[in-house]
């Protein structure tokens, strides 16, 4: 089984914060790494992002500005040389260019100043991507698509700072370029996860979790995401009613202000007791421009038609439950 930092790589608003709170429980065996790519992505020297191109005060005021994707990898580094494994959660889209820009590897990770990947879609080096044991987090975009719209949108935005919704931020698109990439190279798969003959030896599983079976079934989800990347399973992972464990999380989440007050607030992770609703394209529709008007509505519906088919694809990895 392989013993390298978990990395899961997800896009917004997947109930990823809550499924990381269970491995924040694990102190004795884990460091958890709350979206560090972001601190590179959003605001440092080698920043990838528009959206704080002009705003030099909320980069510089971030205390990231900096931060370069060679710095993020030193962090994570030491994190793991505390003699703990070290177990990420970050989104796909912080380690590539927007708009499927081609990807040029970041200056400070390069071997030479003319260093390139041919197929590489990240600007993270493939032998450092090797590092790490990937695994993956989806939700559907009907679901997180809006979710994501409310925190970019008044009056939340007031909270996050994320002033303006960017559809090059719904991540779904560069989730599944990366995890293509990872199979590609053979970094994960081809075994499966949850399949009975396994990996071979040193073979990593493709492991895709959707947050539906998160919240349906959490702890066969959790039991089944542990025993593919060698975490010990215990079932008091799922609560965590305790001040030092909400002090812990209420800092590790807080630069991210305003994205993860539910799960800040949430003393356990337990199955869902409200069934899902019906739901059709017009009813929806109806929901969202009730919420936030009509041109609004129609900007969700285009972002959330357009990621249907790559989350569907991911989906189609997923483990069943």
């Amino acid at each position: 089984m392989s013993n390298k930092p978990i990395f899961l790589a997800t896009h917004p608003r997947a109930c990823s914060t809550a499924f990381e709170r269970v491995f924040m429980t694990r102190r004795d065996i884990l460091n958890c790494a709350h979206e560090p790519f972001g601190d590179s992505f959003y605001y440092g020297p080698e920043r990838l992002s528009e959206r704080y191109a002009n705003d030099e005060a909320t980069r510089e005021s971030s205390g990231f500005s900096k931060t370069t994707y060679r710095d993020v990898l030193d962090r994570l580094e030491k994190d793991g040389s505390e003699g703990k494994r070290v177990f990420i959660k970050d989104m796909a889209y912080y380690l590539m260019p927007p708009n499927g820009e081609p990807a040029t590897i970041a200056p400070s990770l390069r071997k030479s100043k003319d260093y390139a990947e041919k197929g590489n879609p990240t600007v993270i080096p493939l032998e450092t991507l090797k590092q790490f044991h990937w695994t993956f987090l989806i939700r559907h975009p009907r679901r997180g698509i809006p979710s994501y719209f409310r925190c970019c949108v008044p009056p939340l935005d007031e909270v996050t700072g994320f002033k303006e919704f960017m559809p090059n931020e719904a991540g779904y698109v560069e989730l599944c370029r990366l995890f293509d990439y990872l199979r590609e190279q053979k970094i994960v798969g081809p075994a499966m996860a949850g399949k009975e003959d396994g990996p071979k030896e040193g073979e990593i599983t493709i492991t895709v979790i959707d947050a539906d079976d998160l919240l349906d079934h959490p702890e066969p989800v959790v039991k089944a995401f542990c025993k593919e990347t060698g975490i010990p399973f215990d079932p008091d992972m799922l609560t965590w009613d305790d001040e030092d464990n909400q002090k812990y999380v209420s800092e590790a989440f807080a630069k991210w202000n305003g994205f993860h007050n539910d799960a800040i607030r949430s003393k356990s992770l337990r199955a869902r007791t409200t069934a899902h609703k019906t739901v059709t394209d017009e009813s929806e529709n109806e929901e969202w421009r009730q919420k936030y008007g009509e041109e609004a509505q129609k900007v969700i519906r285009a972002c959330v038609d357009e990621n249907v088919p790559h989350y569907e694809y991911l989906k189609s990895f997923a483990l069943k439950f």
